[in-house]
Order: structure tokens, then C-alpha cells, then sequence
């Protein structure tokens, strides 16, 4: 019997490690099955679901050239069509729009233009800048230069 990618089989599940399971697929092949592709959903403990002599189908998804068989259970089940799902849509708030004031109008309502957002956002900047220079130049010894 030849394995090949996208056969589904019939196996023994002989072993089971932290990340998958062994399956005895007959004729001295043994093929894994990793941890994520036993179940569609989260599988914390391979033990809930699989144990030692249980039988499954699996799908072979990968034959290395070193004789490595990877195996999906997920993929050999057969699942009926689910109707394509509508992608979720985020509603982003913009905070940079100025809030509607008591009476319904905007409070900014004339648009500041780039000159004049990149002068007050370096106007903040230079006053943080100084004021950390202020805050740490007398906790590291400050104005008296490096003595030799």
C-alpha cells in the first residue's frame, strides 16, 4: 500500500505525546497527527479526546522524503457546506473630529491645515523635551562637566 498526500485511511492511534499522536496505519507505517489538527476546536489535552487503540480516519497531508507521514483528523472528516459568513465590519471612531458642541454645530469648525498641527505638535514636544532636562539634570550631578 502507497501513501500518498490526500488519501484518507484507516488507523490505530498507538501513541500519544504532548504535541500529537501516533497512528498505525498497517504495514509498519506510522504517520503523526499534531496537536492542531485533531479537532476543529482547541485541544488543551490530547487525552480528552484520543486514547491509546482508538480508531480513525485520517487524511495524509504530508509524506517526507525521509519517510515522515503527517496526518490530519480534521480534514477527513466529511463537514456539510456552511453558507459563506459575512466578514465582521468594525466601526472605527475617529477622535480627532471635533465633538458636536450644545447647540448641534462642531466647536472646531474650521479645519487646521498641516503647517499649523506640525508647529503645535513641535511646541508640545520642545516643552516635554525641556522639562525632562530640567526634572534629570540635577539627579545626574548636572552643570559641573567631567572631572579627570
Amino acid at each position: 500500500m502507497s501513501i500518498e498526500v490526500g488519501a484518507k485511511l484507516q488507523g490505530k492511534v498507538s501513541g500519544i505525546t504532548n504535541f500529537g499522536a501516533f497512528i498505525d496505519l498497517g504495514e509498519g507505517k506510522t504517520g503523526l497527527v499534531h496537536i492542531s489538527e485533531i479537532s476543529n476546536g482547541f485541544v488543551k489535552d490530547i487525552h480528552d479526546v484520543l486514547t491509546v487503540g482508538d480508531e480513525v480516519t485520517v487524511k495524509v497531508t504530508s509524506v517526507g522524503d525521509d519517510g515522515k507521514v503527517g496526518l490530519s483528523i480534521r480534514k477527513a472528516q466529511d463537514q456539510p457546506q456552511q453558507p459563506e459568513k459575512k466578514p465582521f465590519k468594525r466601526e472605527f471612531r475617529d477622535n480627532n473630529r471635533p465633538k458636536p458642541s450644545a447647540k448641534g454645530k462642531p466647536q472646531n469648525s474650521g479645519k487646521q491645515d498641516f503647517d499649523s498641527l506640525m508647529s503645535s505638535f513641535l511646541k508640545d514636544s520642545d516643552d516635554r523635551l525641556s522639562s525632562i532636562k530640567r526634572n534629570t539634570e540635577g539627579k545626574r550631578g548636572g552643570r559641573g562637566g567631567r572631572r579627570s
